[in-house]
């Protein structure tokens, strides 16, 4: 399985997630109280404060996201702002105090930082800062109250240190806005429960790949039974995905995928079916038969363009139903059954529903003597269509949850069944990032 995340697709997750996070972090900015003293002409020496600092607003209009191949993310932030609050208070020739309030803003803030992604052992991927660098173009001081004309006769003073305070924080607080993504990313469901019988697992299988426009995140995307993680006899098929952009989030689900849901289910005994006459009842009345339906491997899934067809092998036996209950075989057929399947994205699961294409029966072993399989095609073609796929469908309808991180949703979704695989393009939003 494989999840391409485009850098330049509109509204680029990593853009969300990342901008949140910061701007959610920036707003804890503490300047500490400063205080000091100067000289003012004429009044001499004057000792001041400044308290209470508080952020009242907080703006990232300007950004911009690039990949740094094999590395990671790069963020740029420019023209940022922040509009703080605080107290002033003053004591100049002795015994003389006052005070009063001010508003400060910053503006011209910019912000650089590459954030590393790798994948750390569970299978998840991992970020970590590198290279920040901020600056303050502007920093602008308004006092009120009081004496505040003699705050500007230092006002100079006063700007350098503020901007200093704030320089010197907002590096260590982007390194550790960074470092908070990944008790975010670490929601990865890596190993995802679908039912009683059966998990999948979501763990990365390597690093992910960077390149100038996407990054690539190749995943196990296999079924499992509960508790035993046994391989199939069968390998996934290479396959390699299209430029694509529209989207935010790409995920390619391949037919190993599903394949490996049916050697799980089918190991399970979730393949084995008794249809027994009370099901049948409506459509051949009086007819005292039970049939096990019990398939002989898992089914083969197969994606062409535009099409899913799924062929399922199976052995059928026949019982007729004594008086007493007791059951005397009739006869066992190899049923081959050729059904399409359509799939659909159902909030964060895949689900999917099934229609018979065709069933091809022989005669393995007759208890009854020869006769004709093909009168049996109405009868087989009707415990098809009225009972074995409805309870797959009833099944297949619940689907099975994709890969995800924390509380995302999917918007816009599309599907597409291309050669080997299925492509889900669908953009994404987060309903809170932590």
């Amino acid at each position: 399985m494989e999840v391409l995340i485009p850098i330049f697709s509109k509204g680029y997750v990593g853009r969300q997630i990342g901008l949140i996070t910061l701007q959610e972090k920036l707003k804890t900015i503490k300047i500490p109280d400063l205080s000091g003293s100067e000289k003012v002409s004429p009044i001499g020496k004057v000792s001041y404060s400044l308290t209470g600092i508080q952020i009242l607003n907080l703006g990232l209009p300007k950004s911009t996201v690039g990949l740094v191949p094999n590395t990671g993310v790069s963020f740029s932030i420019g023209d940022a702002y922040i509009n703080l609050h605080g107290n002033w208070r003053v004591k100049y020739l002795r015994i003389i105090k006052d005070s009063g309030s001010f508003d400060l803003s910053v503006s011209g803030l910019g912000i650089g930082v590459t954030v590393c992604v790798k994948g750390d052992e569970t299978g998840r991927p991992t970020v970590n800062s590198a290279n920040c660098v901020a600056s303050v173009d502007h920093v602008s001081i308004k006092f009120h109250g009081g004496a505040s004309w003699l705050y500007n006769l230092f006002k100079d003073y006063i700007d350098k240190a503020l901007r200093t305070a704030l320089q010197n924080q907002i590096c260590s607080l982007v390194d550790e806005a960074i470092d908070e993504m990944n008790p975010h990313l670490k929601t990865l469901n890596v190993l995802a429960q679908v039912d009683k019988y059966a998990e999948i697992e979501y763990s990365m299988v390597e690093s992910p790949l960077i390149s100038n426009s996407s990054i690539d995140l190749s995943l196990k995307g296999e079924f499992y039974n509960i508790g035993q993680h046994k391989e199939p006899p069968f390998s996934p098929t290479p396959f390699s995905l299209p430029a694509q952009d529209s989207s935010m989030l790409y995920i390619a689900l391949s037919a190993f995928t599903l394949n490996s849901a049916g050697f799980v289910y089918d190991a399970a005994g979730v393949l084995n079916l008794y249809v027994t006459d009370d099901m049948i009842a409506k459509q051949y009345p009086g007819l005292m038969i039970k049939l096990l339906v019990k398939a002989e491997k898992e089914p083969d899934i197969l994606f062409v363009p535009n099409n899913v067809t799924a062929q399922v092998s199976s052995l059928v036996t026949a019982y007729a139903i004594q008086p007493n209950a007791t059951l005397s075989p009739l006869f066992v057929l190899n049923v081959n059954v050729s059904v399409s399947a359509q799939i659909y994205v159902s909030g964060i699961k895949v689900a999917g529903v099934l229609s018979l294409n065709e069933v091809d029966m022989g005669l393995v072993t007759s208890y009854v003597g020869p006769f004709q399989v093909k009168s049996l095609d109405s009868v087989f073609n009707m415990i098809l269509k009225v009972v074995v796929i409805p309870k797959v469908n009833a099944y297949l309808k619940q689907g099975y949850p994709l890969p995800s991180i924390g509380k995302m949703n999917l918007l816009n979704t599309q599907l597409q069944i291309l050669k080997d695989y299925v492509l889900i393009g669908t953009d994404v939003q987060f309903s809170h990032v932590y």
